[in-house]
């Protein structure tokens, strides 16, 4: 029953908001978003849990896996162009995985999370496949993790928008990375009603981000340690005192 019921409304408000969107494409009516806040306004009109409505789609989050592999396609088909600028494309993928992480704990420590919800909010700027599995890894929740996946993904497409018109970024390469980074996948599907060149950008850059992530032991290592030293800074505190 729970299948039934939370499937069918995420795909009919999904397809809802989406037909809403392209008829009037303002960035406070992304599909994404409306949709996220109408089934919680379900949720806590029907006094239900996350556990209900995770158990009734989690079939849905399988499919993420396939979907991210998809993304090879427009990114075999700008191959040329991902030849020519694979440099810059690197060095931004090692900025941003640096700054993805450091920016997690430095909001982490700013709202006073600790432990596994800590850990949890880590890997919040990789795909949610790669994400769960890395939370999963380093000690935190992984459905909590899929959780700030979204919000980091609807939070990023919507300041993108507002990147682009304030700084007037002027590649279309410079664009789709952006996204591609900053708001993993819901980047990449804002990219796509920009440009054909920008479309690519951002699954290059989240594909390449979350092997990345999903492959380095260096990566996992620094999560953890930068958690692991924030408890010992506590502990020390809690002792001296």
């Amino acid at each position: 029953m729970h299948i039934l019921l939370w499937s069918s409304l995420t795909i009919g408000f999904y397809w809802l908001t989406k037909r809403i969107y392209r008829r009037w494409s303002r960035w406070w009516l992304m599909p994404l978003a409306i949709t996220s806040l109408l089934l919680m306004l379900v949720l806590v009109s029907f006094n239900e849990t996350y556990r209900d409505y995770i158990e009734g789609t989690h079939w849905l989050i399988l499919l993420l896996g396939p979907a991210t592999v998809a993304f090879a396609v427009p990114i075999y088909e700008q191959r040329a162009l991902i030849l020519r600028y694979w440099p810059v494309l690197l060095a931004g993928m090692l900025v941003g995985s640096l700054v993805s992480i450091l920016s997690s704990r430095g909001l982490a420590t700013l709202v006073g999370l600790d432990g596994a919800i800590r850990l949890s909010l880590l890997p919040r700027s990789v795909s949610t496949p790669f994400a769960m599995e890395v939370s999963d890894e380093i000690g935190g929740i992984p459905n909590l993790t899929a959780v700030f996946v979204v919000i980091t993904g609807i939070a990023g497409a919507v300041l993108g928008d507002l990147i682009l018109a304030r700084f007037r970024v002027a590649t279309a390469l410079a664009r789709g990375s952006l996204f591609g980074l900053g708001a993993h996948g819901a980047g990449t599907a804002r990219a796509h009603p920009i440009g054909t060149t920008e479309a690519p950008s951002p699954g290059l850059s989240r594909f390449c981000r979350a092997s990345e992530c999903a492959g380095s032991p260096s990566d996992r290592a620094f999560a953890r340690m930068s958690f692991e030293t924030r408890h010992s800074s506590v502990h020390d505190c809690h002792s001296l005192s």
